[in-house]
């Protein structure tokens, strides 16, 4: 079974951020709906492979930007 991660933001501007930043270092993200369990100030998220997770982690803390949480699905 696949496994992906989830990251959360206060804005939708922050997200736009995350996704041209993380693409170009060559993640594969993409935009969804802030799934209903998780409760944001912003309704769309960014999705991920989970395998990536250190990566993302490490170019979401170099690139500074505002999150409000990461959950693996």
């Amino acid at each position: 079974m696949e496994s992906y991660g989830v990251i959360l933001f206060h804005t939708t501007s922050s997200v736009m951020c995350a996704e041209k930043a993380l693409a170009g270092e060559g993640c594969v993200v993409k935009l969804i709906p802030t799934p209903r369990e998780f409760s944001s100030d912003c309704g769309i998220a960014l999705r991920f492979d989970w395998d990536e997770y250190e990566k993302v982690t490490s170019l979401v803390a170099a690139a500074q930007l505002e999150i409000n949480a990461i959950h693996r699905m």
